[in-house]
Parts: C-alpha cells; structure tokens; sequence
C-alpha cells in the first residue's frame, strides 16, 4: 500500500506532572499502590529516563517528528498519576494544576499538541464545573476518563450529569484505565498485560447496560486499547438477549449493536488483531493510539502493516477520523 499524505493524529499519548508523581505515587497501579517506589533517572530499568521524556514536551515532539506524528492528543497518564484517591478538595486542586500543564503545552504548541483533561471525579459538581472550565477557558478538546471510580463504572447513574453536560458541550472522551485494584494483577505485571482489557470490558458494559449509550446517543467515546477483550466475545452477551431477557432493561438493542457507537485507539501490538476489529466494527471507528512513551515505537507503520489494510481506511485511521471526533459539534 502507497499511503497518501494525511495529518496523522495520535489519539493516546501520555504526559506527567513530575511535581505530582511522588504525591501519587502511593496510590498508582504501576508502584504496586506503593509497594515500590517510582523510578528515578539513572535507575536501572530506564524508567526514569521515560518519565522524564513525558515531562518534556520538545522531547515529545522530537519523537512524534521521528515517527511521522503531526499532532497528538495528549492525557496525563493517571496510571502514573490519578487524583481520585484524594478528598474532593484536594482531588480538584490536583486535577486544575494537570489541566493548566495541559493548557500550557496546548498553548505553546498550538499546531503539535491536544489537550485532553482530567476531572474530579469524586465529586460531580466538582466534575461539570471543571469540565467547563477546562473546555471554555483553557481551550482543551477531550476529557480523559478512568473505568470506575471508587467502584463505580462510568454508567453509573451518579454519573448522568457528567454525560449530559458532555453531550451538550459536543467534547468527546478518551476512556483509559487507571488502574487494577486487585493485587493478584500485581504478579508478573498483568494489571498492564490483562488488568487494563478487563477493564475496558467492565466499563464498556457498564455504558451499554446501565443506558447511557441510549440516554445520551451523540456521545463520542474512544474507547483505549482497541477496546480490550469486548469486541471478541460479543456472541455470550448477546445470547443473554434470549436466556435472560431482563437484561435488556435499559437498552433498545443487542449488545453487539453497541459495537458502533464507539471508537477504538489502535493499540493492540498485533495486525491479525486489528485487521479482525476492522472487519468487525469497521475502520471508520478506528484511530491511532501510540501510547508514548511505552508503546507503538512506529504507530503509523503499524497500521500499515495490518493485513488488507488500504488506502482509503489507512486514512481514516491514521487522523480523518480522529479529526471528524475532535470537531465539537
């Protein structure tokens, strides 16, 4: 395939607040909820020196320029660094100090960068309030979202507020997992191997069957990771359509038709898998996620490599789409 210029656009691209990691530290997946310390630069698995690159943004732009990257959508990882720990206080002072480094980057490299915020999610007026914030006063595009929050799923109706204010504001959603509180995912690292597409599968179906894909249909969601597990093992949910039909009470159609309503980031790290999620969900529904600094080392180049892939849908995925979500209305 002879892929045309198109503006690539990368959707799932991590930055940090260095001055907030070790606050955050003791309640991030990735230090075992603080079993072990953050890593620090000269360390001897390198991460420190990752984390310093998602501190830098000219660093981060070297890389994009590298990997043929035009803009990216970039969140604050709250894999590293999430604020839903704290007291609704702190959670919110937390949260505005990310967004305003989020503004900054935005602000200086207009042409580079997109910001996609973080909320304080424990409190909901807190959350409408800072969402409009981050929208009208600091410019910013996409709100970066967890699965749950203190064991809540995003359908969760405590949540309906968020999602109708979101509906009305046009703002698409980037949805990431935070974090696997069981520790048994601790072993062997699997709260990044596995723990993230299992959460992907819970948070999809809390939106499905709590009913907010249906209250509120002109949401726009991008779900990370391909969508975990969800999108391959729809034939057991939609035999519960005919073996247990109450659980269709809050939605107007087979699970499997939900499928649609959603967009996926392509990190997967295998072209068999995303050439069976295109042939599935199509790939209009698809855009690149690099997962910087960690993941796809050629975003781009993967998509090409998918088997079949042509012309028109490598377009799509590589920033037609994701421009076309990042429209507010």
């Amino acid at each position: 395939m002879s892929a045309s210029k198109v503006q690539v656009i990368d959707f799932h691209s991590h930055i940090v607040d260095p001055s907030l990691l070790d606050v955050c530290g003791a309640h991030s997946v990735q230090t075992g909820f603080g079993l072990r310390p953050f890593p620090r630069p000269g360390d001897a698995s390198g991460k420190g020196e990752i984390y310093g690159r998602m501190a830098d943004p000219k660093a981060h732009m070297e890389h994009m320029d590298k990997v043929g990257i035009d803009k990216a959508v970039i969140s604050v990882s709250t894999v590293l660094q999430n604020t839903w720990w704290a007291d609704p206080q702190a959670d919110m002072r937390m949260t505005r100090q990310l967004n305003d480094l989020l503004a900054t980057w935005t602000t200086n490299h207009p042409s580079r960068f997109i910001g996609c915020f973080t909320l304080p999610m424990t409190d909901i007026d807190a959350t409408v309030k800072e969402l409009r914030r981050a929208v009208e006063d600091l410019g910013l595009s996409v709100v970066n979202l967890p699965a749950s929050i203190n064991g809540d799923y995003l359908g969760h109706e405590r949540f309906d507020p968020f999602w109708e204010a979101c509906q009305a504001l046009g703002v698409a959603s980037f949805i990431h997992p935070h974090g696997v509180n069981d520790p048994w995912f601790q072993n062997y690292r699997m709260w990044n191997s596995i723990g993230q597409s299992i959460e992907e599968v819970k948070v999809m179906s809390s939106l499905i069957y709590d009913g907010v894909m249906d209250k509120y249909p002109n949401l726009k969601i991008v779900i990370a990771h391909g969508g975990g597990y969800f999108p391959h093992y729809l034939g057991r949910l939609d035999r519960n359509v005919t073996n247990y039909p109450e659980s269709m009470k809050n939605i107007s159609a087979e699970p499997s038709a939900y499928l649609r309503r959603f967009y996926y980031d392509s990190c997967v790290y295998d072209p068999k898998v995303m050439q069976t999620l295109i042939e599935r969900i199509g790939a209009d529904r698809f855009v690149i996620g690099s997962d910087f600094p960690v993941g796809e080392r050629d975003p781009a180049g993967f998509i090409q490599s998918i088997p079949g892939m042509t012309e028109e849908s490598y377009r799509l995925i590589a920033g037609e789409t994701a421009a076309k979500i990042l429209q507010r209305h």
